[in-house]
């Protein structure tokens, strides 16, 4: 845990005005202002001309992971509504088996007007594909997160279907809304393939097939990773001090063919989100402690543990250690969770370069972002504020650079 520092969560606050949120996206994803930093200058432009900031023969990772209609209205036979929002599976707890599971599966879940469900089973009939389909939910457990709660229903449909019918796609709490069709497909991704995400990756909202066709000639390479996006990234830093916060976890997939990329790439690594830079950063720390012991565990990464395990370890020390694990192991991908939580005094091992949109005050985002550019953060949102971009999920962009 960094300690060399005063970590008062009041020192990243700043003054966002209602009227700077941007509650709707732009009819076009590409035309979003995009703020470009780099040592020490700010320059404005369009995102659509992103690629002309990106170095030539970069690395960009973006994050594929798919927003699922997380949210399921339900009313009990009183007419009390409940509302049940899908964290993540807990039988089976793969997130494809879980999506393609028939007929039952169990998710944790928070649960809106909790208190006026007891211990009823709630039902909804609906039609899926011309079938019609009973729909149940029952509770088997509170904890400290929420609910466990078992769905059921009557037709051998997967549940990935049955979401998509009868779930609405969860947007932000602060755009004080309820969602839309539209939200449907613009808080998606255009590259959008794992489902699992409660919450969008939203730097990606931006890229279109023309940017993507301007960065291809370019000659800057693409990669992808997935880390499914949970609820806990809007939690808001409540302690005084963000050393006592405690961070979500979050599970990422990465394949041994990006690992075996970013061994070999000497140029820029530009993540696209702080989602794909969680994830990459998470596996640098992963293969260092495969460094310290090929034998350990590394299906999660904790919340303070890179700032105590071994500092001097190469990028090309960790990516082969990750190498060899595979090899010795039979697998093509990584599989973990991460609690990494990134705050001033983090040295960035992987990423050196990042798209990212504007966040909210005292967020563990924005922590990430001062541990990126230092206190030039207060700079680029006050310059951001004052030349009326659009923030928050469905806000413009920016592209930030490292300054160290």
């Amino acid at each position: 845990m960094p300690t060399n520092e005063e970590h008062q969560i009041s020192q990243y606050n700043y003054s966002l005005p209602d009227e700077k949120i941007a509650h709707y996206p732009l009819a076009q994803r590409d035309m979003s202002k995009l703020l470009v930093y780099k040592a020490g200058k700010i320059t404005d432009a369009q995102f659509c001309d992103c690629a002309e900031f990106v170095p030539e023969g970069a690395l960009m990772i973006f994050n594929n992971t798919r927003v699922i209609h997380a949210r399921i209205v339900m009313h009990k036979s009183t007419g009390a509504q409940i509302e049940i929002f899908c964290l993540e599976p807990l039988a089976p707890t793969n997130y494809e088996e879980n999506f393609a599971a028939q007929n039952t599966c169990e998710w944790q879940c928070i649960v809106g007007n909790a208190k006026k469900w007891k211990d009823e089973i709630l039902c909804l009939d609906c039609e899926i594909q011309g079938k019609f389909v009973q729909f149940s939910a029952k509770k088997l457990a509170v904890n400290d997160t929420g609910f466990h709660i078992r769905f059921s229903w009557s037709a051998p449909i997967s549940f990935s279907e049955v979401l998509e019918t009868i779930g609405k796609i969860p947007i932000p709490p602060y755009l004080h809304r309820n969602s839309e069709e539209s939200d449907a497909q613009q808080y998606q991704t255009t590259y959008a393939k794992h489902e699992g995400s409660v919450a969008a990756p939203t730097a990606g909202l931006h890229f279109t097939p023309a940017v993507f066709e301007k960065l291809r000639k370019k000659h800057i390479r693409t990669a992808e990773v997935t880390l499914h996006v949970g609820a806990g990234t809007f939690k808001p830093v409540k302690a005084e001090l963000y050393t006592n916060h405690t961070m979500h976890h979050e599970y990422c997939i990465v394949q041994r063919s990006l690992v075996e990329t970013i061994a070999a790439h000497a140029g820029a690594r530009v993540a696209v989100g702080t989602t794909s830079v969680r994830t990459m950063e998470s596996v640098y720390w992963l293969g260092v402690k495969l460094c310290q012991n090929p034998e350990t565990s590394i299906e999660e990464l904790t919340q303070w543990e890179a700032y105590s395990l071994p500092q001097n370890v190469s990028l090309q020390e960790s990516m082969t250690a990750l190498l060899e694990y595979c090899t010795a192991h039979k697998v093509n991908e990584l599989r973990f969770f991460t609690q990494i939580m990134i705050v001033p005094t983090y040295t960035f091992r992987v990423i050196n370069a990042l798209f990212t949109n504007f966040h909210q005050p005292q967020s563990t985002l924005l922590l990430l972002i001062s541990a990126f550019v230092g206190e030039r953060w207060k700079e680029i949102y006050n310059h951001a504020l004052a030349h009326e971009y659009r923030f928050l999920s469905y806000g413009d962009s920016s592209l930030l650079f490292s300054d160290y």
